[in-house]
Order: C-alpha cells, then structure tokens, then sequence
C-alpha cells in the first residue's frame, strides 16, 4: 500500500485515459457499489432519471494531492448540509457532462475552469433523489481563488486523497433501499469533524476501486 499511495496521481491518469462518458443503463452504478452489486439492484432505479454531472476536485499540492469538497448549504431541496462535489443537473447549453461539471464548478465555488485538467470520468451513478451523475475527474492546478455561492454552498475543505483512500479510514454502514426492501453494504469515510458519505463517499470508492484494481 505504501507504493501505490506515491503515485496515486499516475495511477488515477492511468486507470482513467481513454474513458468517455457512457450512459447507457447496464453501467449504471450505485454509489459505493460494484457493477455486479448494482445490477442486482436494478429494480429500485428511477425509471428516468433526471442526467447531472460533478466534478471530482485533486487539486495538486506541492506536498500531496488533495480533494476539493462542499458542504451543502442547509436551505437546499437536495442533499441540504450534506458533504459534495460541485456540480448539478446538466442544462440544454452543456455540451456534455465535461462541460456542466466544469459550469457548475464555477457557478457554485468560483473554480476557473482554467485551472482544471479533466483525466476523465467514471461510470454514471444513481442516486436516491432521482439523478443519474457523470462524475468528472479534473486535476486541479494550485492558485485558484475560490467565491462561494452562498444560496448553494456554505464552505469548502480539503482533504489528502492518501486519507481518503486509505482503507483503514473507510467505516462500513448498511442502507436501506425501496423503503426499507433491501439492504446493502456502502463505506462513510470520516474526516476531522466531517462525515464524507452517500454518493459523494461512493464516488470516491468507485474512483479507489478503479486504480487499486488497475494496480493489480
């Protein structure tokens, strides 16, 4: 683990080069899921869900690469309070998923896409509130400035990947589906006095499984 946690940064361009998005349903995932585990789970989908996109922030310190993440603001319909990345539903302007990311990065925390190397996307994943999201993955050059949207975001931290992607800090939970019909198993991942969870932690797992995988 020691090695693979000092090239995490090759090993994600590695694992991502090449990758277009996709949205076709049988890649669908569900956070923190494998595609396999999905599939299982096919039935509690939303029959059209509505199409979004984020944008997953490794912003390239000069001591470790770190993830940009927001903490919701309280007053939203959707996921209020909660830990994200930025980003929202794709609007009929977007020329893709790369492009509403990168908008939506911009509209909500003031990231100049300028600032952003896209190394390529995930699978799309499901989420309960009825959303299908293409996540992005940019690298993130450091002197950025950052202007919150207040209305959207209250704050925004960052955290060393090592720490996300180190396995001693995910904490396995169980959630219900389809009111309470099934159960699956999903990872939260702590940090100081935030609780990375939901989609968001998904995401993340997805990305680890991705390169561990790759490193196999």
């Amino acid at each position: 683990m020691k090695d693979l946690l000092l090239d995490w940064g090759d090993r994600i361009r590695d694992c991502l080069v090449g990758t277009t998005p996709s949205h076709a349903a049988e890649g669908w995932l569900l956070p923190g899921l494998s595609a396999e585990q999905s599939r299982a789970y096919r039935r509690f989908f939303p029959s059209q869900p509505i199409p979004a996109a984020v944008l997953i922030p490794i912003v390239e310190r000069e001591s470790q690469l770190t993830v940009l993440l927001t903490q919701r603001a309280t007053q939203l319909k959707h996921h209020a309070g909660q830990i994200s990345f930025p980003g929202g539903r794709m609007e009929p302007g977007d020329d893709g998923p790369r492009a509403a990311a990168l908008r939506e990065a911009q509209e909500e925390i003031g990231l100049d896409p300028g600032f952003v190397s896209v190394a390529g996307y995930l699978p799309d994943h499901i989420v309960i509130s009825g959303f299908r999201v293409t996540p992005v993955v940019g690298f993130v050059r450091p002197g950025f400035e950052l202007l919150l949207d207040s209305v959207e975001v209250a704050n925004t931290f960052e955290v060393p990947l090592e720490h996300l992607f180190d396995p001693d800090n995910h904490r396995s939970r169980r959630r219900l589906l389809g009111g309470g019909e099934a159960e699956i198993e999903v990872c939260d991942i702590s940090y100081g006095e935030h609780s990375i969870w939901g989609a968001t932690a998904g995401m993340l797992m997805t990305l680890y499984r991705m390169c561990v995988s790759s490193a196999a």
